[in-house]
């Protein structure tokens, strides 16, 4: 399966165009979520490491 973890820091800056992007690429399963590059606290970064499985593609 191929993967994507979106994040962004700020508000006010968008995911959609990415998020376009990686589904023309076939991406099936995107996770994003809005937070700060020093904060630990990712709750879809955890869903994404858990749900992983051999063979399995991720896109940062």
């Amino acid at each position: 399966m191929l993967i994507d973890y979106v994040r962004v820091s700020a508000q006010e800056w968008g995911t959609q165009a990415q998020i376009s992007a990686l589904k023309s690429a076939g991406c099936e399963l995107i996770l994003q979520e809005k937070a700060s590059g020093g904060r630990w606290d990712r709750p879809e970064l955890q869903r994404l490491l858990q749900q992983l499985r051999k063979g399995d593609q991720v896109i940062v």
